[in-house]
């Protein structure tokens, strides 16, 4: 597969330290974005930590992956779809681990949103609210689900969707990696078509965009790397109160 891609992160305009982090190996079609949490510079480590667990054990799992491209099909899409879990997992063993073993690190963790394109389809592993758009041909779809109070609450009726920006509490998190030993992790397999994009992105930026009209605006342009400058500059003039990062993946061929 050959992907074109653009990715940068920024600490934003109120935070002193980035505890984003971001993944991209062109060589396997992975790409992922994490948002860490936690004190004494804890988040950095559980995201940048967090990142390079599911990379690792999707390389030592490069075997299913390539089975999946030389003869795709259902019970091989499967087993990506449970490596990809399983990786995630791995991730929130190690990342639980490093808080119980220091205590400055106690509770600390991360969002895991990942993305692994193989040449017939794309899988996910999606745990928080960093955020997995795709696009295709001007059409914007979220691909993935926050998971936070917020987003249950208006998934239950308690909470009207233009009330959910205007929350004290949109940031609080029902997932994530690392604070227990165990997470729910989201999977799933898309079919996807040359020339689509893929939009991986930190809350930083997505609780900025108020529609999806607004992401097709900063993706007007065939040039990646100015869309990524345009997304990190949108979130930073809107007031930049959080870590922003973005990973823009097109898939050439």
């Amino acid at each position: 597969m050959k992907f074109t891609v653009a990715a940068r992160s920024d600490v934003g305009r109120v935070r002193k330290n980035n505890e984003d982090s971001y993944w991209v190996d062109a060589t396997l079609g992975f790409f992922a974005v994490a948002d860490g949490m936690g004190g004494h510079a804890a988040g950095e480590v559980a995201s940048r930590e967090a990142l390079a667990t599911v990379f690792d054990t999707l390389s030592a799992g490069r075997q299913e992956i390539e089975n999946f491209r030389r003869q795709p099909g259902d019970e091989q899409a499967r087993r990506v779809m449970d490596l990809m879990k399983r990786a995630v997992f791995s991730a929130t063993y190690l990342v639980y681990g490093m808080g119980e073993i220091n205590p400055d690190k106690k509770g600390m963790g991360t969002t895991v949103s990942a993305l692994l394109v193989a040449p017939s389809a794309a899988f996910l592993a999606h745990v928080g609210d960093s955020r997995i758009y795709i696009v295709r041909q001007k059409r914007i779809r979220q691909l993935t689900h926050d998971h936070t109070l917020v987003a249950e609450m208006v998934e239950k009726g308690r909470l009207r969707p233009d009330e959910a920006s205007r929350c004290g509490f949109s940031n609080v998190l029902t997932r994530a990696v690392g604070q227990d030993e165990y997470v729910e992790v989201d999977t799933d397999a898309i079919r996807f078509q040359l020339g689509d994009v893929f939009v991986l992105c930190s809350d930083g930026l997505a609780g900025y965009l108020d529609s999806s009209t607004r992401l097709l605006q900063l993706l007007n342009s065939d040039d990646l790397q100015i869309c990524c400058d345009r997304m990190i500059d949108f979130a930073l003039q809107r007031g930049g109160k959080d870590n922003v990062t973005v990973v823009l993946v097109r898939v050439e061929g």
